[in-house]
């Protein structure tokens, strides 16, 4: 199985910087923008800008006129400007300094006058007086001055501002640049994954390696003309390592990896997906011999159906099949693409020329289960592990689901004060990933747990006492934190690829073992059983219209399984009538199954009672202790 690990590769596109970055030139621009407004208002308007003014009153100005104070008066636009000497010696000029005034002009005929007959007084001599004539601009050039240059100046303070917002991967950056691709570029020697972490697929392994040797020899596959498959379609439940295989293709080869998600492709605008399309192929094209991967394809490469249509995402996998039919094979561009609903995928995607060759990752047998745990213990500090129990343990479990319940492990060493990893660990880790973790401190009242004690020896009571069962591994009462008040665990000797008749309907009573218990020992029934009682009754159905072991109807095939990766549901195909003798047949198998658990619990309600107190005391038994006692 694939190890789940990411490393951190080194983009050799243009770096994304922060949007801290970002803000500072924002604020930059801004900046410069208001610099600019204030330039051009101080060149428009001096006046109001070099000079330090006091406002004052009209009674102020005449009187400082008598008092022979003011030096200088001009009017202009309304307004009164005068000034006067102060006391205070400028020290370069040797001079006073001067300060100046304003105040509003009014209606007062003897002013002229009344500066006439100040001149000479006072301190500060002869009064020079005038009134200013304003010049005026031509319309055309106020209509420049006061609207066009303003606009021009903000045009280009935000055309600039948005520019570098563009450019630093601010958010308008990426608003404005909906139409343009962003996957990652990987350099030859930055895609460090290789076979070497990919575990327990070594059929797909196989199928791509061939890839892998032509990219590396061309020349020998060119001088037989063999052309290298466009495409491969990487098909399998989650977490079987179809991004990590695919991210060891291009190490392996080392080759540029270009990795884009199918719903990246999925945009608001009708042909915005389109033109990422061509983005795409169009910088693999510039930097081939290099691998496209494009996970969950899924988002895109829905089947069409009947109806005619023109929505984004049809015209994005159009563009798809255009591009994948327009290069050519021989210069080295591989598609690698990954989906969990291949069923879901248009034909035309999935024909030869396109997708070539279709390469299945499924879960992990009991080999390929033993080569995960070795990659990924690897990386921890641990002492002798059983790996053969601990693979055997996990069966079902993907890649995913193994590297975490090694991850788990580890953290509970460290929690435990221990400085390495035990087979204790990834014991309990496996029930942690299963069932959750321990819930110590939930109250339970003494007559339900030994209730919850009474139905799990049922359970191992009904294993224990079939031919063809696994072995009892575990039993506790200690809950859980998905809700399991208690469980049984059972693990495989080896590994069973196929289940006999007798052998589901031997696991059918294992199943019903804990009702039966208790009605036969508490003489009574809880809700305990409901996950059971679920889990019968899947498992009885599925033997009737999926595995032709009813009695009644044979080998006729009577529901289809939709997504078979993800979430197995199936649905039926037959008549109402039909589904209605289903449920009957179903009903019979569960009852004959229920009722010999029944009466196994009978004819041992001796050892039921010794079990079931010994599991009271320790709350956690292992199977050797099971049997143990049970033999005795």
């Amino acid at each position: 199985m694939a190890e789940n690990n990411q490393e951190n590769n080194k983009i050799t596109d243009k770096p994304d910087i922060g949007l801290n970055k970002s803000n500072k030139n924002i604020w930059s621009s801004l900046l410069g923008t208001l610099v600019l407004l204030l330039l051009f208002n101080w060149l428009l308007f001096p006046k109001l800008t070099r000079k330090s003014v006091e406002v004052t009153d009209y009674n102020t100005f005449i009187s400082m006129i008598n008092e022979g104070k003011v030096k200088e008066v001009s009017i202009y636009q309304g307004n009164i400007n005068y000034s006067s000497e102060t006391e205070n010696i400028n020290q370069l000029t040797k001079k006073p300094e001067i300060k100046f005034y304003r105040t509003g002009k009014m209606d007062d005929p003897d002013l002229v006058n009344r500066l006439i007959e100040a001149n000479g007084q006072g301190e500060n001599g002869k009064i020079s007086f005038t009134e200013i004539i304003p010049k005026q601009n031509s319309p055309m050039v106020n209509f420049l001055l006061l609207w066009i240059l303003p606009g021009l100046l903000l045009y280009l303070g935000a055309s600039y501002m948005m520019k570098s917002m563009k450019g630093k991967g601010g958010l308008t950056g990426n608003f404005m640049s909906f139409g343009e691709n962003r996957q990652k570029i990987f350099a030859e020697n930055e895609v460090k994954t290789t076979f070497a972490d990919v575990a327990g697929q070594d059929e797909a392994k196989d199928s791509l390696m061939e890839i892998v040797d032509f990219l590396h020899n061309p020349g020998k596959y060119a001088s037989i003309g063999a052309s290298l498959p466009k495409g491969a379609l990487l098909v399998g439940p989650p977490g079987t390592g179809k991004t990590l295989i695919a991210r060891a293709v291009a190490g392996e080869a080392k080759v540029p990896f270009f990795a884009i998600s199918g719903s990246e492709f999925v945009q608001m605008f009708v042909g915005m997906g389109a033109a990422k399309v061509r983005d795409l192929f169009n910088q693999a094209s510039q930097k081939a011999p290099c691998i496209i991967f494009i996970d969950e394809i899924d988002a895109i490469g829905k089947r069409r159906d009947g109806m005619v249509s023109n929505d984004e995402r049809e015209q994005t996998l159009n563009q798809l099949l255009t591009e994948m039919d327009g290069f050519d094979g021989k210069k080295g561009v591989v598609i690698l693409a990954a989906t969990n609903r291949p069923e879901s995928l248009d034909k035309a995607l999935l024909r030869p020329g396109r997708f070539d060759r279709l390469v299945r990752m499924e879960l992990p047998d009991l080999e390929g289960r033993k080569a995960i745990l070795e990659v990924h213990l690897r990386k921890v500090r641990h002492d002798e592990i059983n790996v053969n129990l601990i693979a055997r343990a996990t069966a079902g479990s993907s890649g995913a689901e193994i590297a975490n319940i090694v991850n788990e492990a580890a953290l509970r060493s460290v929690r435990m004060g221990r400085e390495s990893v035990t087979t204790a660990d990834l014991e309990e880790s496996i029930e942690t990933v299963i069932a959750g973790a321990q819930r110590k401190g939930k109250v339970i009242s003494d007559k339900e747990k030994r209730t919850i004690a009474c139905h799990e020896i049922g359970h191992a009571m009904i294993a224990a006492k079939q031919n063809g069962s696994a072995p009892i591994h575990k039993i506790t009462i200690i809950p859980r934190t998905s809700g399991a008040l208690g469980y049984t665990m059972q693990v495989d000797s080896g590994e069973q690829n196929l289940m006999s008749r007798d052998e589901m309907l031997n696991r059918i009573a294992t199943l019903t073992g804990g009702r039966a218990a208790e009605e036969v020992i508490l003489k009574t029934v809880t809700t305990g059983a409901s996950n059971d009682i679920e889990q019968a009754t899947r498992l009885a159905r599925a033997m009737v219209t999926r595995y032709g072991m009813s009695e009644t109807y044979g080998m006729m095939a009577l529901e289809t399984v939709n997504n078979p990766y993800l979430s197995n549901d199936a649905s039926l195909t037959c008549s109402a009538e039909t589904a209605a003798e289903i449920d009957r047949e179903v009903q019979k198998i569960i009852t004959t199954q229920h009722e010999k658990a029944r009466s196994i619990i009978r004819e041992n309600e001796a050892k039921m009672n010794e079990l079931t107190d010994f599991l009271l005391k320790k709350e956690t038994i292992s199977g050797e202790e099971f049997m143990k006692i049970l033999l005795a």
